[in-house]
């Protein structure tokens, strides 16, 4: 069975995610988010993608070494840079569905899939996915704190949809701790929810958090 840890904190926060989308109409589905040109149901369909590489990977066994981990994943996107190609495809894809809504319903088929596969997966062992080798824990974590980030995107225009849960917050602030290193204290003030979005640069510095936190403000963001 897969790391325990991981394998909830990944089921928290896909069954977050679709707690926000299930109930929306398609008017909802077409609310901005937070990243730049993607609608609700745009964001959805990327997140959608992850959960189905998910699928993927954990049928992809590779033989050891790990060449990343949970952390080291992420030097591969680094914070602040986009792929403006990707997100055209992206909205070119959630736009072929007939309505937004179909976007939730294939969701709703495929990340409870990606759950159930990650629960039945080996810790010990290794698989392979945008040609890194993880082991297992550690590809559930990079899903989880993406998962994460996207959840904060979609609240951009959904004030009273849930936030993420905290098991998969805890995963994702763990990431940015260790992106961040040792040498960065979070200013106070900063619940968990406004530390990812602005290591994730959706929410600039302002002057007095640069100053708060001295050297290190100049590596965010770090998640990209």
């Amino acid at each position: 069975m897969a790391s325990r840890a991981s394998h909830i904190a990944l089921a928290n926060a896909y069954d977050g995610i679709s707690t926000v989308v299930a109930d929306l109409d398609d008017s909802d589905l077409q609310r901005p988010t937070r990243c730049r040109g993607w609608l609700v149901a745009d964001l959805l369909f990327h997140v959608l993608c992850d959960a189905q590489r998910a699928l993927v990977a954990l049928a992809s066994p590779a033989a050891p070494p790990a060449t990343v981990d949970s952390v080291s994943y992420w030097h591969a996107f680094p914070g602040g840079t986009g792929n403006a190609r990707h997100a055209w495809w992206t909205r070119r894809s959630a736009a072929a569905f007939e309505s937004p809504s179909g976007v939730v319903q294939l969701w709703a088929d495929t990340a409870p899939a990606a759950v159930r596969a990650a629960g039945s997966a080996d810790p010990t062992s290794f698989v392979t996915t945008q040609g890194h080798v993880l082991r297992v824990g550690d590809l559930l974590d990079t899903l989880t704190t993406e998962a994460v980030v996207h959840h904060l995107d979609l609240l951009l225009d959904l004030p009273d949809a849930s936030l993420p849960g905290p098991a998969a917050t805890r995963v994702a602030t763990a990431t940015v701790d260790a992106l961040l290193g040792a040498a960065a204290t979070r200013p106070a003030g900063w619940n968990d929810h406004d530390y990812l979005l602005k290591a994730a640069g959706r929410v600039p510095l302002g002057e007095p958090e640069r100053r708060a936190l001295g050297g290190p403000a100049a590596r965010f963001p770090v998640l990209g």
